[in-house]
């Protein structure tokens, strides 16, 4: 999905297709973006701090849809996964904010990124 059906464009800049390396650094988020040929272009280093209570609130309730869909009626883990999908959104809200004026990403790139982010996070 990620490399096929996404927006991703660097600020003031035209060129691309892209290479992205994602990484934590000392708390914080490296977007390592290169050309094709894995040639630097930009490294954007963003602070974790503003995603940590929705990656926590989403960790938290990830453990109770998988829980849930073990023995739980299928309105329960409805409910659940709704839950689930509204932080998603709101971590990628969180997620191309924090990106813009650097990267522009549409809906539907961010929630992938945000699924990226969290599965370098994951402590589970």
């Amino acid at each position: 999905d990620l490399l096929d059906g996404n927006s991703f464009a660097l600020e003031g800049r035209q060129d691309g297709p892209y290479k992205l390396v994602l990484g934590m650094v000392d708390d914080r988020l490296v977007f390592n973006v290169q050309d094709e040929n894995g040639e630097p272009i930009v490294v954007h280093v963003l602070s974790f701090t503003p995603l940590k209570k929705v990656m926590k609130d989403y960790f938290i309730v990830c453990e109770t849809y998988y829980a849930a869909i073990k023995s739980a009626p299928p309105s329960r883990i409805q409910a659940v996964d709704m839950g689930r999908r509204g932080l998603h959104d709101e971590g990628s809200r969180i997620l191309a904010e924090r990106l813009q004026g650097k990267i522009n990403v549409d809906h539907d790139t961010a929630r992938r990124l945000f699924t990226l982010i969290c599965a370098l996070h994951w402590k589970g």
